[in-house]
């Protein structure tokens, strides 16, 4: 049975203040109150952190801090909740969170700001009632403040939305790699009735998506400056120097034939799209482009080289540690057993064949086991980890010194996700190292040519800002240079 409430009627915003730099930190009670936001007493704000959260204010408590990964949006978005408690007595603090492993993740965070979080996740009857509880003294007086932590599955479950409704006025809402939220489902289950909304993401804008990323702006509000890139972080020491090595990888003869074959596809669906309003550059917007590009994508992710490439270059590695295999998500085929296709075929030339210590690491493996494998990565037991998306967004195992993306994503969020996974700082790490797979496209005739242009450039720009911005510049651009030639994509 649970305790009946009053619904709360919907708010805006609130009249805030902006907060003054360097006060924030030191003008909260010396006895804070059990479970009440406070900031750490050791904790000293980066000035860019401190800016975002000038901003968030000054945008009357709406916005989204686009931040690399790794940057500290986590600590940023808990001084808010720590300003807004001083500021009007912030009574509840929601945080949404795409995956399980997430919400642990938050909750280690939050009780260094002596927050006591709910985790309203798996299981109804594990947190409903409990939740209710604190909600009904919360109304009475008897406690001033609500922490809750949760995933996005369970964000538009019942369970949840009966409850939220009784949320009071005063609740602050995080969307934790809220690019996510932007999807029709998600996005409808948004509580409208609390107005303090803040969204983190460093890669906020939907993959061929464009009304989902602006309903996601119009519900938390518009990207915040400053936007910290990965050049700041790295400037800033907020994450390490990297060297970058792209590993150039060809197609196997049927691997090149079903290339072509949808690379056709694309270039007549771009044609036919050209005749019929003269626009060919915005792939974007083009909703039957989507299955022939997610199915090429799985084909280049999944290309057989890889795992020969993968061979050679760890056969003279095999004593580092601390490294991480980043697999392909899916293949040609379809289904759950297709998709661990490479994962398994990468767990098997490391541990079989070359002896090296691994483990995989996918969304199947149950919350506990995730824990015991990251403390023995970190501690060196384990060389290494096979992983594919789980280990995209979010995922806090600093000690990583090297990766080896295998899955060349077409995706710019998993390119910019992994490669600040990469760079979290570490006592033991001065630098890290990523070795990068790239798929060589087979020769074209002239009628696919002007095709895979199009569909490369975005993708290449990205490999070359990424060897930009390593300490081995020169050495990684030059790797790049003849696939550049070859398409004339100087320019980039």
């Amino acid at each position: 049975m649970y305790l009946k409430l009053k619904p709360v009627q919907p708010v805006s915003s609130f009249r805030l203040k902006l907060p003054v730099v360097g006060e924030s930190q030191g003008s909260y009670h010396t006895q804070p109150l059990p479970g009440c936001p406070r900031m750490p007493a050791s904790l000293q704000l980066r000035p860019y952190q401190q800016q975002a959260v000038t901003n968030w204010f000054a945008n009357n408590g709406r916005g989204t801090l686009k931040m690399a990964t790794g940057s500290g949006k986590t600590i940023t978005a808990l001084a808010i909740a720590c300003e807004l408690y001083q500021q009007i007595n912030l009574q509840v603090l929601l945080v949404v969170c795409p995956y399980r492993h997430l919400v642990t993740q938050w909750a280690r965070e939050c009780e260094k700001f002596n927050l006591q979080p709910i985790l309203a996740f798996e299981t109804v009857r594990n947190w409903q009632s409990q939740l209710s509880t604190q909600l009904y003294n919360l109304r009475s007086g008897s406690q001033s403040f609500v922490t809750v932590i949760t995933t996005n599955s369970t964000l538009i479950g019942e369970g949840l939305q009966s409850q939220i409704k009784y949320f009071p006025a005063k609740t602050l809402i995080i969307g934790d790699e809220a690019h996510n939220l932007g999807a029709p489902k998600l996005e409808e289950s948004l509580p409208r009735s609390v107005g303090l909304r803040l969204a983190l993401s460093a890669t906020p804008e939907r993959y061929f998506d464009d009304l989902g990323t602006q309903s996601l702006f119009d519900y938390f509000g518009p990207v915040l400056q400053p936007e910290f890139t990965l050049q700041d972080a790295i400037a800033q020491n907020a994450l390490v120097h990297y060297l970058y090595y792209p590993i150039l990888v060809d197609l196997t003869e049927a691997e090149s034939i079903a290339y072509l074959k949808l690379t056709k596809k694309i270039g007549r669906s771009l044609l036919y799209r050209e005749r019929e309003n003269g626009n060919f550059s915005n792939l974007e917007d083009n909703e039957d482009l989507k299955p022939l590009l997610m199915q090429r994508a799985r084909l280049i992710g999944a290309a057989a080289n890889k795992l020969t490439a993968l061979r050679q270059l760890m056969q003279t590695r095999r004593h580092t540690t601390h490294t991480l295999f980043y697999c392909s998500d899916g293949s040609p085929d379809t289904g759950q057993r297709s998709s661990l296709r490479q994962l398994k075929a990468v767990a098997k030339i490391l541990g079989v064949e070359l002896g090296y210590k691994v483990s995989t690491y996918t969304a199947h493996t149950p919350l506990q086991e995730r824990e015991t494998l990251r403390h023995q990565f970190e501690n060196g037991e384990l060389q290494g980890l096979v992983a594919i998306r789980c280990l995209d967004e979010g995922v806090d195992i600093p000690a990583i010194q090297t990766a080896v993306i295998l899955s060349s994503s077409g995706n710019p969020r998993q390119f910019i996700q992994r490669r600040g996974r990469v760079l979290r700082p570490h006592p033991n790490k001065d630098r890290a190292t990523i070795f990068d797979m790239i798929v060589l496209p087979p020769d074209l005739d002239r009628e696919t040519l002007e095709v895979e242009r199009n569909l490369l450039r975005k993708e290449l720009r990205r490999f070359v800002e990424f060897a930009d911005l390593a300490d081995n510049a020169g050495e990684a651009r030059i790797k790049l240079l003849n696939l550049q030639k070859r398409y004339g994509l100087l320019d980039i």
